[in-house]
């Protein structure tokens, strides 16, 4: 009997276009996604974990922005039942807005939103210069989950639309390479100041 992502979905069926990325997303499906980090510890080990697990620890911690941790309360407390339900309620709002699987959307917005290059800045003689870099498989990842729960929450933090329909919304722009995601909007800009620097 086959395993179905949260006992609803299945994952046969959907590739990986991006052949960069194909070995750092992986689609094992579990009926609850739940390592409680014991892989931690060993280098590059999160590229084997269920890609669904990945986004679900990123909505437990929105992330730092500008150095500061902008949202601290809410959907951000660390408890993982909270972003089940979170990751189930979305998956079927995307279901029912796109008629398609919503493991495979959810992907395919992975793949479109991940950034190729990013910049980093050489000093050179007293002088910073900016210089575009190939940007890592499992940090695009990272780059790209990250922006997703992002957008998300400051489409949704202290307002009226839930946190379940804000992330439906960026998952399905970002599928279309629409810019009403924040992830694609960072991917464009990031890639813009890479052309420029380069």
């Amino acid at each position: 009997m086959a395993i179905l992502a949260f006992g609803k979905w299945t994952t046969d069926g959907i590739t990986v276009a991006d052949q960069g990325l194909q070995n750092y997303i992986m689609l094992d499906p579990k009926y609850v996604p739940k390592t409680g980090a014991r892989y931690a510890g060993k280098r590059f080990y999160k590229s084997k974990i269920f890609v669904v697990e990945r986004l679900m620890n990123k909505l437990m911690i929105p992330g730092h922005k500008s150095g500061k941790h902008t949202r601290s309360s809410g959907h951000c407390t660390g408890k993982l039942s909270t972003a089940y339900n979170i990751f189930v309620r979305t998956l079927q709002l995307i279901e029912q807005q796109t008629k398609q699987n919503p493991i495979a959307v959810f992907v395919k917005a992975l793949e479109n939103a991940a950034p190729r290059e990013e910049i980093v800045t050489i000093e050179y003689g007293g002088a910073r210069y900016p210089k575009a870099v190939d940007c890592a498989p499992q940090r695009r990842i990272d780059m790209a989950l990250r922006y997703f729960i992002q957008g998300s929450y400051e489409k949704s933090f202290g307002k009226k639309k839930g946190i379940e329909n804000a992330l439906a919304e960026e998952l399905i722009a970002a599928s279309r390479q629409d810019q009403k995601s924040l992830a694609i909007q960072k991917k464009l800009e990031l890639e813009r100041q890479a052309d420029s620097s380069r």
